[in-house]
């Protein structure tokens, strides 16, 4: 099967697998069943050996799998083992929260440059970098060609600048705006994160289980 051909549904399931996969491997686990990764997740052993089929399956008959050979596959094929140049814009409450607390660099991204509008915030030191103005955005995409930007603006200001950073050679948003920008934009990769929907979502299962 070719990677082109996988399900969204799978490739939602990989980073959950490589973080149980990463927290049995600190714990010294050398090797894990199907059936012993499936009660440990909540899944089917048989969920997770269609999985891991997709990708020519890791597994050993009457073995299991190999708990660190595993990881570093999955980590391979979510691409953590490469650095990709990451932009930050938003310097406000949420974007100062993920630069500063989300690891980056264990999930294959390099934060190189922090952007916000507003001037008063220019200079400010974020995870070691400073937070630029957003009028020095093309200058510095022409210098550095970060390839990700991720989003933590209006949807209104994410309207005005998606445009001008796909031209700029961004291929990938990790978007917090409520902008649409899949449907805008084509053959740009997105990761949508709404959380007021999560936590909306959170509100109808409390209700649900009264």
């Amino acid at each position: 099967m070719s990677k082109n051909d996988v399900s969204i549904s799978v490739i939602k399931r990989l980073p959950r697998y490589y973080r149980f996969l990463g927290e049995l491997k600190d714990q010294g686990m050398v090797r894990i069943s199907s059936k012993d990764l499936s009660t440990r997740m909540g899944l089917t052993a048989s969920q997770i050996r269609q999985d891991f089929n997709c990708f020519g399956g890791f597994g050993q008959q009457g073995y299991g799998y190999n708990i660190e050979s595993l990881y570093s596959e999955i980590g391979s094929i979510l691409g953590v083992n490469i650095q990709k140049k990451a932009i930050l814009i938003g310097a406000g409450n949420l974007g100062k929260a993920i630069s500063e607390h989300m690891h980056f660099e264990k999930r294959g991204f390099n934060l190189i440059g922090i952007f916000d509008k507003n001037s008063a915030l220019s200079g400010q030191i974020l995870r070691g970098l400073p937070v630029r103005h957003t009028d020095g955005l093309y200058d510095f995409c022409k210098d550095n060609k970060p390839e990700i930007a991720v989003l933590c603006i209006p949807n209104t200001a994410a309207q005005e600048l998606v445009g001008q950073l796909i031209d700029l050679g961004i291929n990938g948003f990790w978007n917090f705006s409520h902008f649409d920008i899949a449907s805008n934009y084509s053959n740009i990769a997105v990761e949508n994160v709404h959380l007021s929907d999560s936590l909306m979502t959170l509100s109808y299962q409390v209700e649900n289980i009264k």
